[in-house]
């Protein structure tokens, strides 16, 4: 058996991706395309869609239809923020008997390549991430300096120093779950809704004990379309990194 169906063969593992998106129409169905090619047993596709002006809704139902089974689609009535799409898209994920749980965007930043590897790793792990800072994590190259600085100033002295946290990569949105664990974080009580919820999900993991492995992946530049990470968007995520602290200033226990 080839190890992409063996990875989804142990155990009968059931396998979701969890995509949220908004105004991703020309992306999806090449990453839909990678991801079938990929050819892992018992894997499927969640797509969060916040009611995107460009038609996104349209395109995820157009390919749920082409690839029943595979394509799910959640249709939101607006645009409620990246933090909400993956805390009801994870809650959906979980209801459909997932296993293992995978996040990550629609805009082929994160490699669809990568993934059969995570699935390999989690078997040993609690989570696992995608990194861009661990020894062979790489950023696209196009990245400007200005760029480059804000994203190894918000991860290593903002959000990583003023929590405490070991894992390098804080921000990353591109890991792997094991159901378990994001039931154990219990994930009514994470609040953080912009791009801080992945820090709150770094920082949560980390404080209740869950092995993390981060492996490196190279970290590319969306193909299409325009970045949604305004100065705005950077400011209230720094910002957040400041409440998440002040909230769990506490002892921090697993859900029952």
């Amino acid at each position: 058996m080839p190890q992409n169906e063996l990875i989804g063969a142990q155990n009968g593992a059931k396998i979701v991706i969890v995509i949220p998106t908004y105004n991703e129409a020309d992306n999806l169905p090449g990453l839909i395309a990678e991801l079938l090619a990929l050819g892992i047993s018992g894997l499927s596709v969640l797509i969060v869609d916040d009611n995107s002006p460009d038609g996104t809704g349209a395109v995820a139902e157009m390919l749920a239809q082409r690839f029943p089974g595979f394509v799910h689609v959640r249709h939101r009535p607006g645009k409620e923020g990246l933090g909400r799409a993956y805390i009801e898209g994870f809650g959906i994920a979980l209801e459909m008997g997932a296993d293992y749980i995978l996040q990550m965007d629609a805009d082929f930043s994160h490699p669809p390549g990568a993934i059969p590897q995570m699935l390999m790793l989690i078997g040993e792990y609690d989570v696992v991430v995608g990194s861009r800072y661990i020894e062979g994590g790489r950023l696209d190259e196009r990245w400007s300096w200005w760029r480059r600085f804000l994203s190894w100033w918000a991860n290593e002295i903002w959000s990583r120093a003023l929590l405490g946290l070991i894992a390098r990569d804080i921000t990353a949105g591109f890991k792997c779950w094991r159901s378990a664990t994001l039931r154990g974080i219990g994930l009514e009580r994470v609040v953080s809704n912009g791009y801080a919820f992945q820090v709150e999900m770094a920082y949560l993991t980390e404080r209740l004990g869950y092995r993390v492995c981060e492996m490196p992946i190279y970290f590319e530049d969306r193909r299409i379309g325009k970045s949604k990470m305004s100065m705005r968007v950077k400011f209230q995520g720094a910002l957040d990194v400041l409440r998440i602290r002040w909230r769990y200033r506490g002892h921090v226990t697993r859900a029952a």
